[in-house]
C-alpha cells in the first residue's frame, strides 16, 4: 500500500512539474513531445505518462470491430472467474505458513525485483551506451507507473473486499458509501505491475528465453497472490490482462526498436479471394 501511494505521489509530482514548466506556451509543449523520456528529461517522462494514461482510460471509446473478440474474451473470462472465486479460494484453503511464504515471494518478485532490475538495466545501458537497453528500462518504468495510477483509481471505484475481509466472498461495495473504501482487491496491484513490466521487456527483447523468464515471473507472482489469500483469482486475472495491455500500449506508442515493428500486415489477392498477409522482418 505504501509503495502504491509513493508511486502515485511521484507521478502526480512529475505532472505538476510539467505543468509549471511546459504549459505557458504551445511551442514548449510541442518541443517536449519530440524529446525522449530520460533521466535528464523528467518533464517529458511525466508528459508521456499523462498522455498514455489518458489514452488507456479512453481506449473503450475507440473500440473497433476487430477488438470485439478480445473484449468479449476478457468479459467472459472475468465473469467466469468471479463466479468461481469463492469455490477456488475454498480449494486453496487456509495455511498461515504457506500464505506467509507466498506473500513474501509475491512482494519481492512482483514489487521489488522489477524496479531493481530496471534500475540496474539503466545503469548498465548508460555505461555501455546501449540505447536499446536504456529505452527498455524507461518504457517499462513508464508502463508500471501507468499501471499503478490506473489500478489505484479502479481499486477505489470497484471497492471490493479481499478474501480476508468481511464474509470472505469478495463483496463489492458491501456497505455503500458508509464505510468506503472497504477494500481494493480488484484489480491486483502486484499482477498489473508485473504483467506490464513483463510485456515491455518481452516486446523489446523477443527471444524465447526472455519471454519464458518474464512471463513465468508474472504468472508465478499472480498465482502467489491467490495462494497468499490477498486476492481472488478474478482479481489477478483482471490485473494481469490490464497490465499486459498497458505494457503493449506503451511499447507500440513509445518504442523505436520493439519487435512490433518487425511485423507488417498487407492485403493480398489469391485465387480463393482476398486475404491478409503477415510478414516478419528477420533482418531487424
Amino acid at each position: 500500500m505504501q509503495l502504491r501511494f509513493l508511486m502515485l505521489l511521484l507521478s502526480l509530482t512529475l505532472c505538476l512539474s510539467l505543468s509549471a514548466l511546459g504549459q505557458d506556451s504551445a511551442g514548449t509543449s510541442t518541443a517536449n513531445r519530440d524529446k525522449e523520456c530520460g533521466i535528464k528529461a523528467i518533464p517529458t517522462c511525466a508528459l508521456h505518462v499523462a498522455q498514455d494514461e489518458w489514452g488507456i482510460v479512453t481506449a473503450p471509446t475507440r473500440l473497433r470491430a476487430p477488438d470485439l473478440p478480445w473484449v468479449t474474451a476478457f468479459g467472459v473470462g472475468t465473469t467466469l472467474a468471479l463466479a468461481t472465486d469463492t469455490a477456488a479460494m475454498g480449494e486453496v484453503g487456509v495455511n498461515p505458513n504457506r500464505e506467509h511464504i507466498a506473500r513474501k515471494y509475491s512482494d519481492y518478485a512482483g514489487l521489488y525485483a522489477p524496479p531493481a532490475a530496471l534500475a540496474l538495466g539503466f545503469v548498465v545501458g548508460s555505461a555501455q551506451h546501449n540505447h536499446h537497453l536504456q529505452e527498455t528500462t524507461i518504457l517499462a518504468e513508464e508502463a508500471m507507473v501507468d499501471s499503478i495510477i490506473l489500478n489505484t483509481g479502479l481499486g477505489y471505484v470497484i471497492n471490493r473486499q479481499t478474501p480476508t475481509q468481511g464474509n470472505g466472498k469478495g463483496n463489492i461495495w458491501p456497505n455503500g458509501m458508509k464505510t468506503w473504501p472497504d477494500g481494493q482487491s480488484m484489480p491486483s496491484d502486484h499482477s498489473i505491475l508485473v504483467w506490464s513490466f513483463a510485456h515491455v521487456v518481452a516486446s523489446e527483447y523477443p527471444g524465447w528465453a526472455t519471454k519464458m523468464t518474464v512471463y513465468s515471473l508474472a504468472t508465478s507472482v499472480s498465482a502467489a497472490r491467490v495462494v497468499a489469500r490477498k486476492h481472488f483469482p478474478s482479481d489477478v486475472f483482471v490485473g494481469g490482462v490490464l497490465g499486459y495491455y498497458i505494457g503493449g500500449y506503451v511499447v507500440r506508442r513509445r518504442s523505436s526498436e520493439s519487435s512490433f515493428d518487425n511485423f507488417s500486415l498487407a492485403p493480398v489477392r489469391t485465387p480463393n479471394g482476398t486475404g491478409i498477409e503477415l510478414s516478419y522482418n528477420f533482418a531487424h
